[in-house]
């Protein structure tokens, strides 16, 4: 009989926990890669000089009345619209005067009859002392006829009187601009009618310019009237025009808590438009040993700033909360938090995590040690 040889079987199991191993050494692998370390832009923070903060604004005219009609009735005829440059005394609008034309002629009429009246008690006053001085009547007939024309006077001036007041309300129904300047708003339209006071349009009048800003609550105590400030227009970017605070509000808006402000501008004669928008820069000078760092290096959470602060050794970022003072146009003051010497990541700060670590590079994309560095 042949002999069979049988050859032992390989169990499976070994087989299956040697390719485990192999698949957990490669994931081990992968998770043991080195960390890409990326390039951030440091800087250390300067000696703050001159800060300017900046206020935005809108171009006014120093005096902005408010026309109205001063009694009420029907506007008639408006003869102006926004936009329109008027002069003085010009008609603007006029109110149906039918009713005030009556009452002048009542008035007149009324005058006409006391002046009648008067001429009448003059004569027989004349006539009666003539008599008295002849005798042929008594000293009381005359009293009562000088009394007679002294009440016709009285009668005669208040008669004048509401001639004059039903005259003057019939020049009142033609509404007329006080000086030159430029209708910025119109209030109301033909066919209206209008209360005695009520705004018609709005004048800006001409001569000097000026800027309506908004200062903040908790700086108000750093504005002085006449303290000097600078302007700039929107449309006319490093063009500034010096200036200074004419007009500060005593108490603030209930609603969005600033302070109204008036800045006017020292030449009269500045090439400014009515409406233009502008800042208004202030300078304020820091307190001495305060440090200042570019706005791209500060970033703020729930009302918190803070900056990232690189460690010179292992170039590691943490999180360092700061007080700061008002931003200015580029950089921003910083009160507390930061000492002179220390390195900031100064771009890309909402990008980081605490304890990353990142290759310092200055403004040109050169590699800093800021390990060796001053």
């Amino acid at each position: 009989m042949s002999r069979i040889t049988s050859f032992p079987r390989l169990s499976r199991t070994p087989l299956l926990l040697l390719s485990l191993g192999l698949l957990l050494a490669a994931c081990g692998e992968e998770q043991a890669a080195p960390e890409v370390i990326r390039p951030a832009i440091v800087v250390q923070p300067d000696s703050a000089g001159m800060a300017l903060t900046a206020f935005s604004g809108e171009m006014h005219a120093r005096r902005e009345p408010q026309l109205a009609f001063r009694i009420g009735g029907k506007l008639a005829k408006r003869h102006v619209d926004t936009g329109d440059r008027v002069k003085a005394n010009q008609p603007l609008a006029e109110l149906d005067a039918d009713d005030v034309r009556l009452q002048l002629d009542v008035a007149r009429a009324g005058l006409q009859a006391a002046e009648a009246d008067l001429k009448l008690a003059a004569s027989e006053r004349e006539r009666y002392q003539s008599l008295v001085e002849r005798g042929l009547v008594g000293q009381s007939q005359f009293d009562a006829r000088d009394n007679a024309w002294r009440l016709a006077q009285s009668k005669v001036q208040q008669a004048r009187g509401q001639f004059d007041v039903a005259k003057n309300q019939s020049e009142y129904a033609i509404l007329r601009a006080p000086s030159d300047g430029l209708i910025v708003s119109r209030l109301a339209e033909a066919g209206q009618v209008v209360a005695a006071g009520q705004p018609v349009f709005v004048m800006a009048e001409d001569g000097e310019r000026e800027v309506a800003i908004s200062l903040p609550e908790q700086d108000i105590d750093d504005f002085k009237l006449g303290q000097p400030m600078v302007v700039e227009l929107w449309s006319k970017p490093g063009q500034r025009y010096p200036g200074k605070l004419r007009e500060l509000s005593a108490a603030a808006d209930p609603m969005s808590r600033t302070y109204a402000a008036r800045v006017s501008l020292d030449d009269a004669k500045a090439a400014v438009e009515l409406g233009q928008s502008a800042r208004v820069y202030i300078g304020n000078t820091p307190a001495e040993g305060q440090l200042s760092l570019p706005l791209s290096a500060v970033t703020a959470e729930q009302g918190q700033a803070y900056v990232w602060v690189v460690d010179p050794q292992s170039h590691k970022v943490q999180r360092r909360d700061v007080r700061t003072g008002a931003y200015g146009e580029s950089s921003v003051p910083i009160i507390d938090g930061l000492n002179a010497g220390e390195w900031v990541v100064a771009a890309g700060v909402h990008l980081l995590r605490a304890g990353q670590k990142i290759q310092p590079i200055d403004g040109d994309n050169r590699r800093l040690n800021i390990a060796a560095a001053p």
